[in-house]
């Protein structure tokens, strides 16, 4: 049996940034235009890449196309300092670094030695996840290198492809289909992978339970603080 790929999703599905996010969308943006940024555009469940245009396009910046890989690269510059705002402000959600471990250290059912390798599939640009992780302390468990990040398409089912071709690379196994399990709190997480075929585990931390069902969540969970119920979800029977 091969292994599986969990690929979680980082706001409101493992922490609590404390509204650090839009806080550092304002600094870039006052950086590149002089001026305070009037609304940060809805972020749940969409990709950097997608909030900086549509931020910048409600904010009346001219052709905001144009901006966008500036923006980027003024949040990717950002990363340092803010892991210290992440700190300050935010919280590792309950249950959360327990189920990185739990799921760590257990086997797959079935023969042979099958684990499941933990990355994220998140909206955040790289540096800013893991800053956002490193500040709460939940990067241990996590292969960050295979992980796909916001700055890389504006649909997130683009982004499973990618953290699939990543593992891929890197653990010399595809992990096409139900191989690939896909962990967040919003019903994009959701279609992201009921697109690319991934199993879904939905979280009600973010959106409602109800509202991840009707997405057509595999599993849905209240929170993470059951681990028991967190490994049922993800991994599915497990061995002893």
């Amino acid at each position: 049996m091969g292994n599986l790929l969990v690929l979680w999703d980082i706001d409101y599905t493992l922490i609590n940034a404390g509204g650090s996010s839009v806080h550092i969308y304002g600094v870039v943006f006052r950086d590149l235009f002089g001026h305070e940024l009037p609304g940060v555009a809805p972020m749940a469940g969409r990709t950097d890449r997608a909030i900086v245009l549509d931020t910048l396009a409600r904010a009346g910046v001219s052709d905001p196309g144009q901006h966008v890989a500036a923006f980027l690269a003024g949040l990717d510059a950002q990363g340092p300092g803010f892991r210290a705002i992440v700190a300050e402000r935010g919280h590792a959600l309950p249950g959360a670094a327990a189920a990185l471990a739990a799921v760590a250290e257990a086997r797959l059912a079935g023969p042979g030695p099958a684990r499941a390798v933990q990355s994220v599939l998140t909206g955040n640009v790289r540096p800013l996840a893991e800053a956002k992780l490193g500040a709460l302390g939940l990067t241990t468990h996590l292969d960050l290198d295979i992980g796909a990040y916001g700055d890389h398409h504006e649909h997130r089912a683009e982004l499973v492809h990618l953290a699939r071709r990543n593992a891929a690379r890197a653990y010399g196994q595809d992990f096409a289909g139900k191989a690939t399990v896909v962990i967040g709190d919003t019903p994009l997480d959701v279609a992201a992978a009921r697109e690319t075929g991934a199993r879904s585990v939905g979280v009600a931390t973010g959106a409602s339970a109800a509202e991840l069902a009707a997405a057509g969540a595999d599993v849905v969970l209240a929170d993470l603080t059951e681990t028991a119920a967190v490994l049922t979800a993800i991994l599915g029977r497990t061995q002893p």
